[in-house]
């Protein structure tokens, strides 16, 4: 479980804007130092993480319409792996395509949220998806222990609502922000979830162990 340390996520953002044309590219170079920063220095959880405990994080926006200066629409590709205990590999906990970016950024200004209500599209989607990956990091680790994230993930949804912008609303596509915190708020959904615990914890965690304790008893075996 997570101990002492730093905020648990890292995020890598990469922006693509080939599609665009505009003479001011450091735009873009500007957003990934600024969502980057805005995912990896705030804290989202209570509880803080060892260095080796990090939650390895990626965020992808292919950027393909620009409709007015600092005005963008774009797919996000996020993906997300944890460490696997007494291992030097990741197991990975989402991988998720969503095809309704649309925001608002400026240079240098900064990005405000707050998680009690909609401030704007951005922050909202950024933060939304901090807790989605809390909250598949802890239901790794005990049975449906993501639930407080799963619930804040969905607190950002209700309060985008409001702003009638793709990828937040109830009805239509079924692969947007909405369903997918939807989807594991579902209690048809809690097998599922408790699944991801016993295959993470259960059995990812404890082969490692296993592996050198049966390699501990095999040269115990060879001494007789």
């Amino acid at each position: 479980m997570p101990a002492s340390g730093s905020p648990g996520i890292i995020f890598k953002v990469t922006v693509n804007a080939d599609q665009i044309q505009t003479t001011d590219r450091a735009v873009f170079k500007d957003m990934e130092r600024a969502f980057a920063n805005f995912l990896n220095t705030r804290k989202w959880t209570t509880d803080s993480y060892k260095s080796h405990e990090k939650i390895n994080c990626s965020l992808f926006l292919n950027i393909s319409k620009m409709p007015s200066i600092g005005s963008f629409v774009a797919n996000a590709q996020i993906t997300a792996a944890r460490p696997v205990y007494n291992s030097n590999y990741e197991s990975v906990l989402i991988n998720f395509a969503d095809r309704e970016w649309e925001f608002e950024y400026i240079e240098s200004l900064p990005l405000e949220y707050n998680d009690n209500t909609y401030m704007t599209n951005l922050t909202s989607m950024l933060a939304y998806y901090a807790y989605v990956v809390l909250a598949a990091d802890y239901d790794s680790f005990s049975e449906l222990g993501g639930n407080p994230f799963v619930q804040k993930a969905l607190q950002v949804v209700n309060n985008a609502q409001s702003s009638n912008l793709a990828g937040w609303a109830s009805l239509g596509n079924t692969r947007n922000r909405y369903a997918l915190v939807e989807n594991l708020n579902n209690p048809q959904m809690v097998d599922m979830r408790k699944g991801s615990y016993r295959y993470h914890r259960l059995a990812l965690d404890t082969f490692e162990k296993i592996r050198i304790r049966a390699g501990d008893y095999s040269g115990c075996a060879e001494e007789y």
